[in-house]
């Protein structure tokens, strides 16, 4: 008869390896769990910070009619200062305008149709007339994105949303970019607008919460609709022109998801005709 005290009394404790293992995976839980609670608290904090909800832009790259307006809009209102150093005026042949009609409506900066779209503006005297240097646009629609929206519903608000401040230098404000150095070139078409607030009480302080609509203190040489439309096309080029082959990205993968679904198609059949005899 054996001996009782061959046997253990008590069961053997989990392996070493176990429990590392197990507290390794309650680790990565709880670094998942933070991560996703950062994750959110960072997308609240852009949400807030991201001043009036962004309008949906009418983005339509298809639209050569639309590009070529917004093409139009940006020579002559937005290189007089901004530059677009990444784009060649040449390269608004795929919008459907020819050399000639590029050189006649278009070349007031340059000389080439070949040449880049530089800003007249000399940089240095737009940094001392505006406190700093306007940026370049050649990529800005990519760029703008946040958690509004993409970077071309940022500049359809932004463009959309000036209004009158005797406070600031330029005497113009910005709901969507509040102090903005840039005036509101666009006013002659838009005419003088001023938002609508409502006041409300939070924590025992008077707060002004915007309402969503403006009031036309004085009337543009566009209707509300027609300057809606024309800043659309504006932001249609802008979209256009920080990726010219977007549209025909777009168009050929379409063949190459077919293409890659017949292949994978066939290689399923391949895969069952060479492995039909083996159990």
């Amino acid at each position: 008869m054996a001996n009782a005290n061959q046997y253990p009394t008590a069961l053997p404790s989990k392996p070493t390896k176990y429990r590392k293992m197990k507290d390794m995976k309650t680790k990565l839980l709880n670094l998942f769990a933070a991560s996703c609670l950062m994750l959110g608290m960072s997308s609240a904090v852009q949400a807030s910070s991201a001043g009036i909800a962004w309008d949906k832009a009418p983005i339509n790259l298809s639209d050569n009619a639309s590009l070529q307006n917004g093409a139009k809009l940006f020579v002559n209102y937005c290189l007089n200062c901004h530059s677009a150093a990444y784009m060649r005026y040449n390269r608004m042949v795929d919008i459907g305008l020819s050399p000639t009609q590029i050189k006649e409506n278009l070349l007031f900066a340059a000389d080439k149709v070949g040449d880049t779209m530089q800003a007249s503006i000399n940089p240095k005297q737009a940094k001392d007339l505006f406190g700093a240097a306007p940026p370049d646009l050649s990529v800005i629609a990519r760029s703008r994105a946040g958690a509004g929206g993409s970077g071309a519903d940022y500049l359809y608000t932004y463009l959309r949303s000036y209004y009158r401040d005797d406070t600031t230098t330029t005497g113009w404000n910005n709901l969507a970019f509040p102090s903005v150095a840039m005036p509101h070139v666009l006013w002659e078409l838009q005419g003088e607008r001023k938002p609508v607030f409502e006041e409300k009480q939070e924590h025992g302080h008077a707060v002004k919460t915007f309402t969503g609509k403006w009031e036309q203190v004085t009337k543009g040489s566009m209707t509300p609709a027609a300057f809606d439309q024309s800043v659309g096309d504006l932001v249609n080029f802008l979209q256009w022109m920080g990726e010219p082959g977007q549209a025909k990205r777009t168009s050929l993968g379409w063949y190459v998801l077919a293409f890659l679904s017949m292949l994978a198609f066939f290689t399923w059949r391949l895969s069952k005709a060479y492995w039909k005899d083996v159990k």
